[in-house]
Parts: C-alpha cells; structure tokens; sequence
C-alpha cells in the first residue's frame, strides 16, 4: 500500500503518541498495607507480584501478561488480621497507577470486551475507561476458598480496582463449574479487554475519545 500524505501524517500522530512514556508509580502505605505498584502500559506482560496471598499473586500475574502491562506489586499487609485489607489495598494501587499512567486518557481506545473461555467455564467482560467507576460483578462460587484466597475477595478486589482506575466494569459468569477457571477466566477477561481499552487509536491518536472533550 502506498503512503499518502494523511497516512504518514496518522502514522507520526500515532507514533508521537506511543513514544510519551505511559508508566506510574504508586506507593501506598498506611496502618493496614504497604503497598508498591509500577505500570507500563505499553509493556510486554512482564511481572513481578509478591502480595502474601498466593492465588492473588496468580491472578495478577494473569492480569498483567495478558494484557502485556508490565506491572510490579510488592505489598506487605496484615495478613494476621485477614486478607480484606490486603486484597482491597492492592486493587486500589493498581487502580490507581493505571489511572495514573493513562494521563488524560488521549487517543485511547476507550472500550473493551472479550469472552473468555477456560475449559468448561465461559466468562464475559466489558469495560470502558470512562472516569465514571462501577462494577457488576456476577460470579457464583460453590467455595468459601479458592486457593487460600476468600472467595469473596475477587469482587472486592474488582470493585477496588475499578473504583481507582475510574472504569466502568462488568464482570459475569455465562456457565461454568470449577471455582479456579472461574476466577481465572474473569482475570484473563479483564486483561484482554483491558489491553484493548488502553491500546492507542491510529486515527484518533491525538484526540480524547469522548464529546464531553474530557474523560
């Protein structure tokens, strides 16, 4: 296909736009959590996750490589007391440190959606980086665990992240009968619908994708 001068000039837009570097940094600390968290939106996945909750620590490695944002999480949280704290202060750093690396949000895709299967189970998440923050989440678990993680933390951690990263989230279960691919098809679907939503638009790299001129 021949260059013409509107598609060299969206290339270079879309080019000036990925080379601003879109990374956060988020260090949280109070009486319950010590939290650190680094972003790279345009990352490859890479992850380093170490949060004292080793089902949570999979889920978030799930979140990251597949929606290639390189991420670190270190929290230290009390863990004697329960995982509440530990789970919901995570979730907000996260949160937080997308938000953070999104800046103003320009020329991003804005929406996300994805089925995402895993053996028996089938998933369905949508989002859209909005500013305006809520979360469905329909997701029925048979187990007070899954892992050592509490079942009814996944929720909280999705409200908690949804609610800092200023998304509008829905998160549901279609079928399916084991607790982990559940858990693990909702994270895998956030990811993917996640890497969709942040992804640059090339015809709109320079443009917030909103009426409102604001997100």
């Amino acid at each position: 296909m021949r260059s013409t001068p509107a598609r060299a000039d969206c290339m270079a837009r879309t080019t000036r736009y990925r080379a601003a570097m879109r990374t956060a940094e988020i260090h949280r600390n109070t009486a319950e959590t010590q939290i650190d968290v680094t972003v790279n939106l345009d990352g490859t996945g890479l992850y380093s996750v170490s949060t004292g909750i080793g089902f949570l620590d999979h889920m978030i490695e799930q979140l990251s490589r597949h929606s290639l944002i390189d991420m670190t999480v270190k929290t230290v949280g009390d863990l004697h007391v329960d995982q509440h704290h530990t789970t919901e202060d995570t979730g907000i750093a996260i949160g937080e440190a997308v938000a953070r690396a999104l800046g103003d949000k320009r020329g991003i895709s804005r929406y996300g959606s994805v089925y995402s299967p895993m053996d028996e189970t089938l998933s369905r998440v949508a989002l859209d980086i909005s500013g305006r923050p809520w979360l469905v989440c329909k997701l029925p678990f048979t187990v007070q665990k899954i892992g050592e993680w509490d079942a009814e933390m996944v929720e909280h951690f999705f409200h908690s992240f949804a609610q800092a990263a200023g998304i509008t989230l829905h998160v549901e279960l279609l079928y399916g009968a084991n607790n982990h691919h559940i858990v693990e098809s909702a994270f895998k679907g956030l990811a993917r619908a996640l890497r969709q939503a942040v992804e640059i638009d090339p015809r709109k790299a320079d443009a917030i994708p909103s009426t409102k001129g604001m997100l």
